[in-house]
């Protein structure tokens, strides 16, 4: 119930911008800012996140984050301004974002013996909090009204508090004071932003957040533009989400597998630039093959997630790893939405834009490059 919280406040919104914008009052440029703000606030809360956890445990965290996730959700919907349904929209991603940090270890402390099938369906209901909203926010939006349609993800973060309110009540306290599946302190033994490993990491796993978030933002209003209607914008939204399961049940085997996987690499930038190309020249013609394209693409974000414990030796190097990836990752991909934006503003066209993500794709390349290489993060660091 917490995995399927935890993406719904972003697919929920895009395919129904251009409505909210029209009734709010807000012009295309802000989209790009709506956009920017999943990958800055999973930013932030990967910051301060655990410090909340040594302070007040993972019970009590993620219990707060799913009551952070339900509220910044409805009260949005009742936005009269653009301000409003910023801040408030930030405060269900902050709460998303914590969820993502806290939630692996939950499964690690409650379901040690069973890791492998809890990990699956805990990717499974991301990928599927991602997929619903953007499948069924217009049709119910055309319903009901927009409000409705954003507003019913609320309930999931409430009803997703419930049992860790039940969890907190059964163990009285002990949640604190248990340290199960929490990293142990250790002395600092390197600098990860010394490394080429780290480097090559962070762009991967940024230039992957960047390039996936753009597209959720901005592929309704390059449909819209080409003479979509804005539910079949959802539902290629929703279609790209989906294509992306294949990509995390199967690149972290395929990884595992190989001694130097950059090759792999070489392939989803060739789906990416296919499917660039395809949205830009033709976007109504072959649509379904361009969204299967693009929605394979970003495999090299799970591919990243497994190369940080392949790419290391030691606990302390797979969490300095993680954060530089992370931190250095999402701080950059929170600006690809934003400038997306702002160059379809200025060009009025979408050659501009699509000319970023090619620049992109460039360094992701450059940076698996790096990452790939058959090495340990310890020995570069």
């Amino acid at each position: 119930m917490s995995a399927l919280t935890l993406r719904a406040a972003v697919t929920a919104f895009s395919p129904l911008a251009e409505k909210i914008g029209a009734e709010i009052g807000y012009g295309t440029g802000i989209v790009g800012v709506f956009g920017m703000l999943p990958t800055a606030m999973f930013g932030l809360a990967g910051l301060v996140t655990p410090v909340i956890v040594r302070r007040f445990g993972l019970e009590r965290t993620v219990f707060v984050a799913m009551l952070l996730a339900g509220t910044g959700s409805l009260v949005r919907v009742f936005s009269t301004g653009t301000a409003e349904l910023l801040a408030f929209s930030g405060v269900a991603l902050l709460g998303m974002g914590i969820g993502n940090v806290v939630i692996p270890p939950l499964v690690k402390r409650y379901f040690g013996d069973y890791l492998a099938v809890i990990s699956s369906l805990y990717i499974v209901m991301v990928q599927l909090s991602t997929v619903i909203p953007a499948f069924i926010a217009v049709p119910v939006a055309e319903a009901h009204g927009w409000r409705i349609s954003m507003g019913v993800w609320a309930l999931i973060g409430f009803a997703a508090a419930v049992p860790w309110f039940v969890v907190l009540r059964g163990r009285r306290g002990r949640d604190v004071v248990d340290t199960t599946a929490l990293p142990e302190p250790a002395p600092e033994t390197g600098k990860a932003w010394r490394s080429p490993v780290a480097w090559g990491m962070a762009g991967m796993f940024g230039m992957t957040s960047l390039t996936t978030y753009a597209m959720f933002a901005w592929l309704p209003k390059i449909l819209s533009d080409a003479g979509a209607s804005a539910g079949y914008g959802g539902t290629m939204v929703g279609l790209f989400a989906l294509i992306g399961l294949v990509g995390a049940f199967g690149a972290p085997v395929v990884v595992s597998r190989m001694r130097n996987p950059f090759p792999v690499v070489v392939g989803c930038m060739v789906l990416f630039t296919t499917a660039f190309v395809g949205l830009l020249v033709a976007p109504m013609h072959l649509t379904l093959l361009w969204i299967v394209f693009l929605g394979l693409g970003p495999s090299t974000f799970p591919m990243a997630l497994t190369l940080i414990n392949l790419r290391t030796r030691t606990p302390q190097g797979s969490a300095a790893l993680s954060g530089f990836t992370q931190g250095v990752g999402y701080a950059v991909a929170c600006t690809g939405p934003l400038l997306f934006g702002m160059l379809h503003t200025w060009t009025g066209g979408w050659l501009a834009p699509f000319c970023l993500l090619f620049v992109a794709i460039g360094v992701l390349l450059a940076g698996a490059w790096q990452a790939c290489k058959p090495r340990m993060l310890e020995d570069t660091w």
